[in-house]
């Protein structure tokens, strides 16, 4: 299935500008690193630190109505995990709502006033101090990091090193743009949003390869054309196919954050907008540079 053929777009012509585009929001997005590191972002419980209470309910509750009435009762960051089946639920809040015993006492208050006969037991409270809230920043970047190293060796091992910079680019310039707009916009950087973020590295790096295979196929058939028009063929020869793909995935992240609740909004919310990135940068940013970096000479890649 194809709904664009015979492409012949110069997309190599516009790399100074989709530089321009992309080194703004690797900018902004080093800053949005910088308030994330220096707790200065709206972090979550996981990475600022607060009160975790985990609660054992004689029948399912709705998760809807215990955050209500959470936040009603002025509890700050609530964040509430339901472990389906069991009953279990886990409520995460964040420090400005008090310390420890105090906090899960007041939880417990809560939900008797908003559930009412609904029995329940407090199995558990635990609170997630600024050291431990630190780590698990720490140790986030850490698993981005080892992500990009493990790209570069990938692509580098199936097609050669420069390839395998460019894909790693072109995956942290996506990283680094939906941090980016999550922070503008506000919202709450946690250990979800780092599993969108890595689950995007996975998604963008899969267009690029696309991209970067056909410019394989392409230097071994074409003889006596340029490396950027080499390459110009091969993004304009998968456009349809990156399109159609992107599309239809995008429509089914849209579905669940439209139809997914609270829960996972802000999780289909960072793979919608990854989604968009990714495409980009699969053919405006990873392609491109390798052209830059490589030069106009052909030469031959791994089989």
């Amino acid at each position: 299935m194809e709904i664009i053929r015979d492409t012949n777009i110069d997309f190599m012509r516009l790399k100074k500008l989709s530089f321009s585009l992309s080194g703004f929001l690797i900018l902004c997005g080093f800053i949005s690193l910088f308030l994330v590191f220096t707790g200065r972002a709206n972090l979550g419980v996981d990475f600022a630190g607060g009160t975790s209470v985990q609660v054992k309910f004689e029948k399912p509750v709705e998760v809807d109505t215990l955050r209500k009435a959470l936040s009603g009762a002025g509890f700050k960051d609530v964040n509430i995990q339901d472990f389906a089946g069991s009953n279990v639920v886990l409520i995460k809040v964040g420090q400005k709502s008090g310390k420890g015993e105090m906090v899960a006492g007041k939880i417990s208050e809560t939900i008797k006033k908003a559930l009412g006969d609904v029995k329940f037991e407090v199995q558990s409270a635990t609170e997630i101090g600024p050291a431990v809230g630190e780590k698990l920043r720490r140790d986030a970047l850490i698993a981005v990091l080892i992500s990009t190293i493990g790209i570069i060796l990938y692509i580098a091992w199936r097609f050669e090193f420069k390839f395998g910079v460019a894909a790693a680019i072109a995956t942290f310039h996506d990283v680094l743009t939906v941090l980016a707009v999550f922070t503008l916009l506000g919202k709450e950087i946690n250990l979800l949003i780092v599993t969108a973020l890595l689950t995007l590295a996975g998604y963008s790096l899969t267009d690029t390869v696309v991209v970067f295979d056909r410019i394989r196929e392409n230097l071994r058939a074409r003889k006596g054309k340029t490396f950027s028009e080499v390459t110009n063929r091969s993004i304009n020869e998968v456009l349809s196919r990156t399109i159609i793909t992107s599309l239809t995935t995008f429509i089914a992240v849209a579905s669940l954050l439209v139809l997914g609740g609270e829960v996972i909004r802000d999780f289909a919310l960072a793979l919608a907008i990854g989604i968009i990135v990714g495409t980009y940068s699969s053919v405006f940013v990873a392609s491109p540079l390798v052209v830059v970096w490589r030069g106009e000479k052909l030469v031959h890649v791994k089989k």
